[in-house]
């Protein structure tokens, strides 16, 4: 018996009846030899950790765009704590957390420069219309691996496409996703808020903090165990109403006074400007765009290379893409 097959073993044995088995997945678009040491679930999460995208998080917006400070969350950084989060409620469920780490790891690798701020735009020009999560997907199918793609197995797939939107993954790993990343950006969304000074502890509503707490960890703590004890033995993934309420207000409290406050997001306008002007350059101009956008540009259209490559780019990427196109060189008379 190999490692891994020892690995699938303890999951049937331990794990709950509720939990998708990595010897039970649905496989890869392309069938793989199996690893002798690592379980699917196991091989996806190297293969996302170890890619370009994945890499290229660290240098993405979160929510405050380039502020300055050491501490301010990135889109990597959010990714982090979004496993982590994601990661003691399968645990506590009894659930395949390997499963859930992929996924969870995955999730955002399709996000724009420039935070949502970015999204907003490309769905706007985008023939189609352009959402993160399925960019994610995209990403990982065809994007990453010089074209090839990741080869995920489908429930990794299925749990970074379903983390937001209206489709519903079909694994309680993947469900459970989707509210360990609402846990993760509206708490660290407060974090860096509170930083800033664009909000102060007194500003979050009373009734919201009696319920969730007052700190960030009080919070988080809440609304995770929240859901592992409204959820254990139950074969669904739910918070009770309490919690649930509590937190769709702090999200409204967000909204109101953080994400449509025009301190915080002064400069995205600036940045969906040049996002736009971007994309009219290389849809204009194409054979300005790198060499492996151009299988893209021939079999699935102009705009959709574009899309790729402008929502691949990090913040610092895109200024210089920006100003090499638009901005006047200097040089030298000899």
């Amino acid at each position: 018996m190999t490692e891994r097959e020892r690995r699938e073993e303890q999951e049937r044995r331990f794990l709950s009846p509720y939990a998708c088995l990595a010897a039970d997945s649905k496989g890869r678009e392309r069938p793989v030899e199996p690893c002798p040491v690592r379980t699917c679930f196991q091989r996806d999460i190297d293969r996302i950790i170890h890619s370009k995208a994945f890499r290229r998080l660290m240098h993405k917006t979160q929510v405050f765009l380039q502020p300055e400070g050491d501490h301010y969350r990135t889109r990597m950084t959010h990714t982090i704590e979004v496993v982590r989060i994601a990661r003691t409620i399968a645990r506590g469920l009894e659930l395949n957390e390997d499963l859930t780490e992929a996924a969870a790891y995955g999730h955002d690798l399709g996000h724009t420069p420039f935070g949502h701020a970015g999204e907003r735009v490309l769905n706007e020009i985008m023939p189609g219309g352009f959402e993160h999560n399925v960019q994610s997907l995209r990403v990982v199918d065809r994007l990453e691996n010089d074209g090839d793609g990741l080869n995920l197995t489908y429930e990794v797939r299925r749990g970074i496409l379903c983390h937001t939107g209206p489709d519903t993954a079909e694994t309680l790993e993947g469900q459970l996703l989707r509210l360990a990343d609402k846990i993760a950006y509206i708490n660290a969304d407060i974090d860096d808020a509170l930083r800033g000074g664009i909000i102060y502890p007194i500003d979050i509503p009373l009734e919201i903090s009696n319920v969730l707490g007052f700190t960030h960890s009080e919070r988080i703590d809440t609304l995770t165990v929240d859901i592992i004890r409204e959820s254990a033995g139950a074969g669904v993934v739910r918070q009770s109403g309490p919690c649930r309420e509590a937190m769709s207000r702090l999200r409204e409290f967000m909204f109101e006074n953080v994400y449509r406050n025009p301190v915080a997001k002064g400069e995205e306008s600036k940045a969906q400007d040049m996002l736009r002007r971007l994309f009219e350059c290389y849809v204009s101009d194409p054979d300005r765009l790198p060499p492996e956008f151009q299988d893209i540009r021939e079999r699935e259209g102009v705009e959709r290379a574009v899309c790729d490559y402008i929502a691949g780019m990090t913040d610092k990427y895109a200024v210089e893409k920006f100003s090499e196109a638009f901005i006047p060189m200097s040089w030298d008379v000899k």
